[in-house]
Formats: structure tokens, sequence, C-alpha cells
């Protein structure tokens, strides 16, 4: 209980205005495999990459750099991955090519059909002599029996339990609050996948994504998550290794965990770690790319309930004519988040936002797209658990091509989304009203 009050008064920085307080270099940090490019090179790269773009990338990309502190990472190859199924199978299969080992960060790790598919082929690898190094989060995992994981330990696989929920079993101060919430996984430091996809029996079905058909007995999660390919792996391989020492957990067996990385695409990538008291990376930038919005702000968010500095960004920006679309959950597997995100539906339709809940289908994607060129996949819900208390990870793409692809991905999600007018919204009844306000009221612990 001591631990939960210290963190009552915890706030995000005020950020107004963010663009006015930054220092920004003259062009951003570009790094690749060989370390970072020359200005003259950095600039090169970026008026090749950047020309037709109707958006000052260079620019918003130096603020960003200034906000977060993170370069970006040139060289990557980045493939869009939607929902359960074709992600656990692309990681199957990055598993079951493993030689040297496999570094997995979970929330969620659930002993179900698909959960113990997964640590089977874990476990196969083990056994053939590539070490296996799992991270998952004490409380996402509360439901999942000890032995499950024992089973794996056994198999000689290293575990680390992240903030035990029993304090007799810390090293360290006991902060329940504070939760790892990052889905990573890095095989041999040359392939990496991030996103929202737990290890979960939820992901095993297809939400319909792209689906000519509306009906199926078995509808999935609708998630995305990516699979990154080049400079950029080694960065999400430093976030894994920095969380397992900040645990202060044995030390990690010795491991390629670096190896030469070449340039295998064309992406300019950032790398966006946050945790508890850190530099608050992701909700910076989130706040700036919102601010700096010149056409559109298209946004998927599975739970939304967002502070007021994120929601006056983006009130502003609809105000001043950007087109800024939400898709919220219509289905959910949270009801005081889901009512919790409804008690802002009145301001939001007032300031012009539109807001569209997915149907069918379970949504827990947590993805935005802005003026068809900067666009981020993680973690990271819009809310303040997110962006306070807990280990998330984003990754930024910059650029026309993948924008392109993300805005494509926000108007097929459209497809099977209803819009919520402020004529409907304003009919709702009374106990919806009642259920938005005890929510709202609970909504920093959310």
């Amino acid at each position: 209980m001591v631990s939960l009050m210290a963190t009552a008064c915890a706030a995000l920085p005020e950020v107004r205005y963010l663009n006015t307080s930054l220092t920004a270099p003259g062009s951003p940090t570009v790094t690749n495999a060989q370390g970072a490019l020359s200005a003259k090179k950095t600039n090169l790269l970026l008026t090749k990459r950047w020309r037709n773009s109707h958006t000052d990338l260079a620019a918003l990309a130096a603020l960003e750099e200034a906000a977060t502190g993170s370069p970006l990472i040139a060289g990557n190859k980045v493939s869009l991955l939607y929902d359960g199924p074709q992600t656990i199978a692309a990681m199957m299969d990055a598993i079951s090519a493993a030689k040297d080992h496999i570094n997995l960060e979970t929330y969620i790790f659930d002993q179900d059909e698909l959960g113990i598919r997964f640590a089977d082929l874990l476990i196969a690898r083990q056994n053939a002599g590539v070490q296996v190094n799992i991270i998952y989060d004490s409380v996402g995992t509360i439901g999942t029996p000890q032995a499950f994981f024992n089973r794996m330990q056994s198999a000689g696989i290293h575990l680390l339990a992240f903030n035990p929920v029993n304090p007799l079993k810390l090293i360290g101060p006991w902060e329940p609050n504070n939760r790892d919430h990052r889905k990573i996984l890095i095989v041999d430091g040359t392939v990496a996948f991030t996103g929202g996809v737990n290890i979960s029996a939820a992901y095993a079905n297809s939400s319909l994504f792209r689906s000519k058909t509306k009906r199926d007995t078995k509808v999935g999660w609708r998630d995305t998550h990516i699979k990154i390919e080049g400079p950029a792996v080694a960065a999400l391989q430093w976030i894994f290794i920095n969380t397992w020492t900040n645990q202060k957990s044995p030390e990690l067996s010795d491991s390629n965990f670096f190896p030469p990385l070449k340039e295998i695409g064309d992406k300019l990538v950032r790398v966006l770690a946050s945790e508890p008291g850190s530099n608050y990376e992701i909700y910076k930038a989130y706040i700036l790319a919102i601010q700096e919005a010149r056409q559109s702000i298209h946004i998927t968010s599975a739970y939304f309930v967002p502070d007021a500095q994120i929601l006056r960004a983006l009130s502003e920006a609809s105000q001043r004519g950007v087109d800024v679309k939400i898709i919220l959950p219509g289905v959910t597997d949270s009801g005081l988040v889901f009512h919790a995100a409804q008690s802002f539906y009145s301001e939001m339709l007032a300031s012009g936002i539109k807001i569209y809940q997915l149907q069918i289908a379970v949504l827990h994607a947590k993805t935005a797209v802005i003026d068809q060129v900067w666009a981020t996949i993680g973690s990271t819900n819009i809310d303040t658990r997110s962006f306070l208390h807990n280990n998330e990870i984003n990754v930024v793409v910059f650029g026309e091509e993948f924008g392109k692809t993300m805005e494509a991905t926000f108007l097929e999600d459209l497809r099977y989304s209803v819009e919520i007018t402020q004529q409907e919204w304003a009919r709702r009844p009374m106990s919806d009203k009642l259920k938005e306000w005890a929510a709202r009221s609970m909504e920093y612990w959310l």
C-alpha cells in the first residue's frame, strides 16, 4: 500500500507547445550499421528519402530527437504483421531457425493451447543448444501456474519474473504498480519483433482483417505487430538486456547478442523505450507528432484514456483543420477502460474529432499514422498507466511507403467500424453516463 500511495501524486510533464521549448539539431542524427552518419551523408539520405513528402519530416525528426534523445536508425526492413495467427507464425518460424539465442519479453504468457505450443518450441530450441531467456510480467501472468514456468526452467531456459507481486521474492523495492507491458522477441540478434501481441490463445484466430466474409465462429483479437531486420535490432536487444540487468537478475549467459548487422532495407526508424521515472520518450513523441500534424491523425487504440495534454493536442489539431479519426473498441475485455474512454466522447466530438468503434473483434492494437508519413507501432496504450507506470516500447517509422501501408491498414479497420455521431451520443441512456462517470473517477489507475 505504501508503494501504491507513493505513486498517487505522479504526473506527466507539462509539454504543451513542446516544439517551442526544444533545441533541435540542424538535422536529425542518423545511425546505421557502421555508426552515426556525417551531416553531409545524413542530408543526402534524407533528401533522397523524403524529397516528395508534403511534411517537413527532417524538422519533425530533429524535434523528436531533441524530445526523446534517440537517433534515427537507417537501413532496416520493417514488415507489418496483422493479427495473432500471422504474428505467431512469423515468430515461431524465427524461433525455429535460431542458432545462438532467443530473448523474449512479454506481458502475458498463458498456459493454454497456444502458450503450450510456444513453450514446447522454446524448450526444443534450448535442448538444441540455443540459449533462451524470458522476461514475463508477474501481474500479466498472475493466472499462469508456476509449474508452467518451472518446466521451462528445468529445461535450462533462463526466466525472470518482472516485479514479483510477492514482496518476499523481491531483491529491490516493492513497486506493484509498475509493470512490464512490452512485447519483444529477438532471435540471434538479427531479427526482432514488437507490437501488441501477447502469448495467449486469444490470438489463435484471425480478427477477419482483410477478410471477404464478416462471419466466423472463432474470431480473434485485432492486433498489430512488426518484424524488424537490420541495424535497429541492436536497439531492441539493448532494451531487453537493460531490463534484465535492472531487475538485478543473474547475469545472462555469454551469447552473441550483437552480431554485425548489415543494412537490408531502406526504412528509417526510431526505437523508443519508456519506463517509470524515465524521460517519457513515447509520450513526448506522441504529443510532438500530433502537434506538428498538418493533414491527418489516424489512431487505433485499444485502451484510450487520454490525459489533458493529449486530449488538448488532438482537439487543437482538429480545430486547425487536421482530419482526426480514432478507432476505439466496440467490443472490449475491460469494461472499466471501455467506459472511461467513452467519458471523453462528448468533448472529443464537440471539437471535431471523429470516433469509430471497431465491431466483431476485440481491439488490442496500439498504432498511429500521421500525415501518412509518421507511423508508430508498439505496446503503448494512450493512457496514464502506459505513459507513467509501465515499461513500454514503440517503434516510429518515417517515410511515405510505410506510412501509406499503415494508412491502408487504418482504412481497412474502418470497414468493420461504426462512427459515433454527436446526435447519437447525446441520446445514450443515463445508465451509460453513470458508468462513464464511475470509470472516469478511476482513470489514473486503469
